[in-house]
């Protein structure tokens, strides 16, 4: 099977110290789904680390005049590769110690949006720090609520239309590597009459996780996220976990804004996004927590939806 395993940017951590310490508990879980017949592509978030990169350099060009100031599609570059880095080292020395002589690799991914999408007249895409309500008040850009937990930057976050390096991702899992790709959803590009330029934003990468599966043809998309299943009625008495559950089903909770923007509905509508795009053969995505990865690809955990 060709599988899409997601992986949230806030479980990593804030800080690099934090990240290496998250990643190497995640890789002892990779690598041993990486160390299967199955064909693996990892993808990751980027939300705290990205928006602390950019802080990093507008707060220090303040201090220094030298210190210049980082466009985002850059920043959104440098956390592709020193996440990436982190993961493929932690699950390289998972798999020497399981005797695996399977090969890992990073690539840094652009992604296709569009210029005119509308989500950049409303940033909604949470990065960086959880905020107080009197600092998101004093902070210098734009901040929303994010699911209880805190204020934090937004950001415009399009939809993703194509994965640039798809075809070159496919040509090494079809030659038995296990790729690293789409970190933060990808760089965000736009076309231009002198070719692709990158511009201010983070697309999800739940949504583009999803647009790689979709074009590449993938069996299964796993999302990886903090619960090991998504809920209806959440955080109220009559709270309820979803299971096995039928696209159409999903679709209906979906609507009724049973998921919450920001946390769990992006990624079902990525899910919901796979599904219903799927081909010839049978498609499956699955919404669990890190600790019952071998299980959801099993179909023993998580909340499995299928058409």
């Amino acid at each position: 099977m060709i599988i899409v395993i997601a992986l949230g940017g806030n479980a990593l951590g804030i800080d690099p110290k934090e990240q290496i310490k998250n990643v190497s508990i995640c890789a002892k879980y990779l690598a041993q789904i990486i160390n299967t017949n199955n064909k693996i592509i990892i993808t990751h978030g980027n939300g705290p680390q990205v928006g602390l990169i950019n802080l990093a350099f507008s707060t220090g060009h303040k201090i220094d005049s030298n210190v210049y100031e980082m466009e985002f599609s850059e920043c959104g570059a440098m956390s592709q590769a020193y996440i990436g880095y982190h993961l493929t080292e932690a699950i390289n020395n998972e798999l020497k110690k399981i005797n695996s002589n399977k090969k890992l690799i990073n690539i840094l991914t652009n992604v296709l949006v569009d210029k005119d999408d509308k989500a950049f007249q409303n940033p909604t895409k949470p990065i960086g720090p959880f905020l107080s309500k009197d600092e998101a008040l004093k902070f210098p850009y734009p901040t929303k609520e994010d699911s209880g937990r805190g204020y934090r930057r937004v950001i415009a976050s399009p939809k993703p239309i194509k994965i640039i390096e798809e075809d070159q991702i496919e040509t090494l899992i079809n030659n038995d590597y296990t790729v690293i790709c789409c970190g933060g959803g990808g760089i965000p590009v736009i076309e231009t009459p002198q070719g692709l330029k990158g511009i201010d934003a983070v697309i999800d990468k739940d949504y583009a996780s999803s647009t790689l599966a979709n074009n590449i043809d993938a069996d299964m998309l796993i999302i990886l996220t903090q619960v090991e299943n998504a809920k209806i009625n959440f955080g109220k008495t009559n709270e309820q976990n979803l299971y096995n559950i039928k696209v159409s089903k999903i679709n209906e909770y979906l609507q009724n804004d049973e998921f919450k923007a920001g946390s769990m509905k992006p990624k079902v509508e990525a899910c919901i996004n796979f599904i219903n795009n799927q081909k010839q053969k049978k498609r499956i995505a699955v919404i669990t927590d890190m600790k019952n990865l071998s299980e959801a690809i099993n179909l023993e955990k998580g909340t499995i939806i299928e058409k």
